[in-house]
């Protein structure tokens, strides 16, 4: 069940994690749109698990981290301050190592460990961080979005894949405002169909011309010249320019590069952490997930499958990384973190 505040109906992808009395609730994104299903994790494991099996995917799993990490600084409440923060840091680990690509859940962390850093109130300043750090990430995507736009003409054709969440929303909201009346192509993005479900769904609601592909098209399509621009999220950029995002990624890249596409890589900021693509941890999921298709099986019992779920894009097939302070040759990511710096 939703919580009180939210209609099954009304609900969004880009609002769909929220945090209530009884718990955080997560928006079903493996049912969505045929059915607006919540889950209800009650403790800072459930909320992990829920990450881990794919419940929320893209941008949810930071808001998921963030609500998470307040759940369990409820349960220290008994504690001293000291004690508090060190149980609080243990529950950041279990929610960090759900999705160990993505550079976001981190960052969650680090809003609500940060806030509570020195502070007696333990609870209240965890839920401030987290307040905090789920503000900053809708003003990063916006910012982004309309540097992003910038990079694009008016009536552009532009490929995506995957679910962007609201780095997408941020980009498509900053193009309509400046009624540069773009249509997007969606690949599907096997297994779960993320492309298929989310992405074209939340498009075609924001009043965009969407069209959906499978996964094998799109290097036709750029070959045609009907593809003007590939613009996707990433879960993590490293600081020489990988581009690490859903796997896929990497052969529609290849593809916009030998037909002449620009390829725009949209993230919040590189991640300083990561110099390269080899320091950054491949999750592979259980290869059983690719022989199933919507919870039915759609292979043959005699496979096995092999599920990597990311992949790494060389910085000579990036034309563009997008930040929330503009756009950046793949090999210039450095000026990022220089005078101003955030």
């Amino acid at each position: 069940m939703p919580p009180p505040s939210a209609h099954p109906g009304s609900a969004t992808l880009a609002d769909s994690v929220r945090l209530a009395e009884d718990g955080v609730h997560i928006l079903d994104r493996r049912v969505f749109p045929f059915e607006h299903r919540w889950v209800h994790a009650r403790t800072v494991e459930e909320v992990a698990v829920a990450i881990e099996d794919m419940v929320t995917q893209s941008s949810g799993p930071y808001f998921a981290v963030l609500w998470g990490m307040v759940l369990a600084a409820r349960e220290t409440t008994e504690d001293d301050p000291d004690t508090a923060r060190k149980r609080l840091q243990v529950a950041g680990d279990r929610l960090i190592a759900t999705r160990p690509t993505n550079d976001q859940p981190r960052k969650a962390v680090e809003w609500v460990m940060s806030a509570v850093a020195g502070r007696d109130d333990v609870a209240a300043a965890a839920l401030e961080g987290a307040q905090a750090g789920d503000a900053d990430y809708r003003r990063r995507s916006r910012e982004m979005g309309r540097a992003g736009a910038q990079l694009l003409s008016r009536g552009a054709r532009v490929l995506t894949h995957c679910w962007g969440d609201l780095y997408l929303v941020g980009l498509v909201e900053a193009l309509l405002e400046q009624d540069k009346q773009p249509s997007f192509v969606c690949s599907e993005t096997r297994p779960y169909l993320q492309g298929a479900r989310l992405t074209a769904h939340t498009l075609a609601e924001m009043g965009v011309d969407t069209t959906l592909v499978t996964d094998a098209m799109p290097a036709s399509l750029m070959r045609a010249g009907e593809i003007d621009a590939l613009v996707t999220a990433s879960d993590r950029i490293t600081m020489d320019g990988h581009v690490i995002n859903k796997v896929g990624t990497l052969q529609h890249a290849v593809a916009a590069h030998t037909f002449g596409v620009p390829f725009h890589a949209l993230c919040h900021a590189p991640d300083p952490r990561s110099a390269t693509g080899a320091d950054v941890p491949i999750e592979y999921r259980d290869g059983d997930e690719v022989l199933h298709t919507l919870g039915r099986r759609s292979a043959t019992e005699l496979v096995r499958g092999l599920y990597p779920a990311f992949d790494v894009t060389d910085p000579r097939f990036v034309t563009t990384v997008v930040t929330d302070r503009g756009a950046f040759a793949p090999d210039r990511l450095s000026e990022y973190f220089g005078e101003g710096a955030r």
